[in-house]
C-alpha cells in the first residue's frame, strides 16, 4: 500500500508554525532582555545634582574652616507607562543610604526597598502631618519590617530642631510642649537673645528635668548673636534674664565706667560684687560680646 503523500496546504502549514514558534520565542527573547535592561539600570537616577558649599571665611591667623559637606539630590526622569510597568515587576537592587524619613520620596523609599506600596504609605503619613521624630518612630510603621529596619537604622538622619530658629509651632510640636510652654520658649528666648545651650529650657518656670529629658535628643542650639553685656545701656541690660534687676544693670555700667578693660570679665563682676556667684556661672556659660 503506498503512503499517503503530504498535501501542500498540510507542508505549507507547519512551515507557518515553525516560522511563527520561532518568531515567538525571539519576541520571548527581546522582551526578557529588554525587561532586563530596565531592571538593570531600575535603581539608578537619571539625574543626580551635586552642590558643592561654598567654604566659610575664617577669622585672621585660624586654621581654614571646614566647608559644608555638598548637598546631592537625585532626580529620575519620567518614563513611559510600559517601562514604568517593567521597573515595578522586575527584582530591585536595594541600596542603603542616608535619608530622612520625613523629606525622602516614594522613588528614595523604594531605592531603600520598600516595595511602591510601602513607600505610598509611609510618604502617606506625613502628608497627613505625621512627623518621625526619632528613629523608633519610623520603626512603629506598620509599612516597615523589623528586618528592614535593623538594615536601615544606621541611615536614618532625623535633624534636630534647632531651639535658636524654630517658632512656636515647632516647639508646639515636640513631646510634652503645649501652647503654654511653646510660647514660653519663644519668649525667653528673646529675653536671652538667643539659647546658648538646650540646658537653658529648664530655666523656664515650670520646665523640668523629667520635661526636658523627654526631649534633649531632639533638639539642638545653634550659635546664637553675642550678649553685648560691655556695651549695651542699662535699660537694655536689666531685661536679661541674669541681670534682670535695674540696679544690678547700673552697677554693670558703674563698673564699666571705673574699671580698665582688661578687668572687664564675668568674674571680676562676681569678685567685685556687681552679680551673684549663680548668676557669673550662666553667664559665663553664654556668647559674649568682646569688650568694645
Amino acid at each position: 500500500m503506498k503512503t499517503p503523500r503530504m498535501s501542500a496546504t498540510f507542508k505549507i502549514g507547519a512551515v507557518s508554525l515553525l516560522f511563527a514558534l520561532i518568531g515567538y520565542e525571539a519576541a520571548l527573547f527581546i522582551h526578557r532582555a529588554a525587561s532586563l535592561r530596565i531592571a538593570e539600570s531600575r535603581d539608578h537616577p537619571d539625574t543626580v545634582f551635586v552642590t558643592s558649599a561654598p567654604e566659610r571665611d575664617s577669622p585672621a591667623g585660624a586654621p581654614t574652616a571646614k566647608p559644608a559637606a555638598d548637598t546631592v539630590e537625585r532626580k529620575n526622569s519620567v518614563h513611559p507607562k510600559p517601562v514604568q510597568a517593567v521597573r515595578e515587576k522586575t527584582v530591585r537592587r536595594v541600596e542603603s543610604f542616608r535619608f530622612d524619613p520625613n523629606t525622602a520620596t516614594a522613588e528614595d523609599l523604594v531605592r531603600l526597598g520598600f516595595s511602591p506600596r510601602q513607600a505610598a504609605s509611609i510618604r502617606g503619613y506625613v502628608e497627613r502631618g505625621g512627623r518621625y521624630r526619632r528613629p523608633d518612630d519610623f520603626a512603629r510603621s506598620y509599612a516597615v519590617s523589623d528586618s528592614v529596619f535593623e538594615r536601615l537604622r544606621p541611615f536614618i538622619d532625623i535633624p534636630r530642631m534647632d531651639i535658636n530658629t524654630a517658632d512656636s509651632a515647632d516647639f508646639d510640636a515636640l513631646p510634652g510642649i503645649g501652647g503654654y510652654f511653646a510660647a514660653k520658649m519663644v519668649e525667653y528666648r528673646e529675653r536671652l537673645g538667643g539659647y546658648s545651650r538646650t540646658e537653658q529650657l529648664m530655666e523656664i518656670y515650670r520646665f523640668d528635668r523629667e520635661r526636658y529629658d523627654a526631649l534633649k535628643d531632639l533638639i539642638t542650639c545653634s550659635e546664637p548673636a553675642p550678649f553685648r553685656l560691655w556695651s549695651l545701656p542699662a535699660d537694655s541690660l536689666r531685661m536679661h534674664p541674669y541681670v534682670r534687676s535695674w540696679n544690678t544693670a547700673r552697677a554693670i555700667v558703674l563698673f564699666r565706667d571705673h574699671n580698665p578693660r582688661e578687668k572687664w570679665s564675668v568674674d571680676e563682676l562676681e569678685k567685685a560684687g556687681v552679680i551673684s556667684p549663680e548668676d557669673a556661672g550662666k553667664l559665663s556659660g553664654c556668647r559674649l560680646a568682646n569688650p568694645e
